[in-house]
């Protein structure tokens, strides 16, 4: 099939912007904090001191993170020209944390546009890092005060939404924003245009489920892991917890767009991701790797989800948008953080 030629701001993504601190911890760190070795939450008062403990240690090392800016990034690395193809919206503090993530998202070629504000930091989260797990505390701060008045609708960001074609953003934002994302999945609905969504974690579907089921009928791609996916079912009352019978209960639910099949993505880690095609599920194994070479699973969903959108703008059939998700994700978890080499080796 032929690719489609990529015009600049083709894909649109917005979300919490996070400067990831990322170390190796012991289970004993995990305890003190009350923190699984994985698992995804918000950062409570009792976290405080997890950052600046985490801070502190030999093995720490700082990349520009946060879920949505991470797939859109990497979806920008495995287009690579022209550069600017994907464009990303969120909240930063004007601090030395904001300063670092506007040069990560400039060296990475995304069209980064933030909403810079004074009164809260640039968001953090914390990777503690156990074996091949990966327990994440986000403390949003900056990342929270994101005001779809001051910035979404200024006229000169919202050109630059309707450039797009495809729109990305993950389940995380639904704390923060979703009248932003509403506004965003209208337009998509009412253009004909692509809508992505990630469940991103489990308490989204748990304590964000009525934000999260006023976008669900205008999502066009529903992304999710093995954990998030059995907690959506759970919580949507599908009584399975077979994942291939949960991606077809959530291909279902309702949809404003009926021109188009709504298609659910579940990667599981190592085992193979299940997709939706029609009414048909689809499996496909995930690309080898030998144990010893994952470095760190940190970001893997979130290179999944970029390896897929890079195919997506192209206008890529399903079958090889997942085969440059596990291709990414599979470079992903070799590195520390969410990292790659200069040019992607995708064919």
């Amino acid at each position: 099939m032929d690719k489609k030629k990529l015009s600049q701001n083709a894909l649109f993504g917005m979300g919490n912007p996070l400067l990831d601190i990322s170390a190796v911890v012991d289970k004993d760190f995990l305890d003190k904090y009350g923190l699984k070795p994985n698992d995804q939450i918000l950062a409570e008062e009792k976290h405080k001191a997890l950052f600046e403990e985490l801070v502190k240690k030999s093995t720490v090392e700082y990349h520009a993170g946060g879920s949505t800016q991470n797939s859109v990034k990497i979806a920008q690395w495995m287009i690579q020209e022209p550069y600017k193809v994907a464009t990303f919206f969120g909240c930063i503090g004007t601090d030395q944390f904001g300063e670092i993530l506007k040069r990560k998202a400039e060296e990475a070629h995304v069209d980064a546009h933030y909403y810079e504000q004074s009164e809260e930091p640039t968001g953090t989260c914390a990777a503690c890092i156990t074996g091949d797990n990966r327990s994440l505390v986000a403390n949003l701060a900056a990342a929270n005060c994101y005001k779809k008045e001051k910035h979404l609708d200024l006229e000169s960001n919202w050109e630059l939404v309707e450039k797009a074609s495809v729109y990305y953003i993950a389940g995380f934002f639904l704390t923060v924003s979703p009248e932003s994302i509403l506004k965003v999945a209208k337009h998509a609905a009412d253009n004909n245009k692509i809508f992505c969504l990630n469940l991103s974690a489990p308490f989204i579907s748990q304590f964000y489920k009525e934000p999260l089921m006023k976008v669900m009928p205008f999502v066009d791609i529903l992304f999710g892991n093995e954990t998030e996916a059995a907690t959506f079912a759970r919580e949507q009352g599908f009584e399975t917890e077979e994942i291939e019978e949960i991606a077809q209960k959530a291909q279902k639910l309702p949809k404003v767009n009926g021109s188009r099949q709504r298609t659910v993505v579940f990667t599981q880690g190592r085992d193979h991701t299940v997709a939706t095609k029609g009414d048909e599920v689809l499996t496909f194994p995930v690309m080898d790797i030998d144990q010893n070479d994952i470095v760190d699973t940190n970001g893997a969903g979130d290179a999944f989800v970029g390896g897929y959108l890079s195919e997506l703008v192209q206008g890529q059939p399903m079958e090889r948008c997942i085969r440059a998700g596990h291709y990414a994700a599979n470079v992903i978890i070799r590195r520390a953080g969410c990292t790659f080499p200069e040019k992607p080796d995708f064919h």
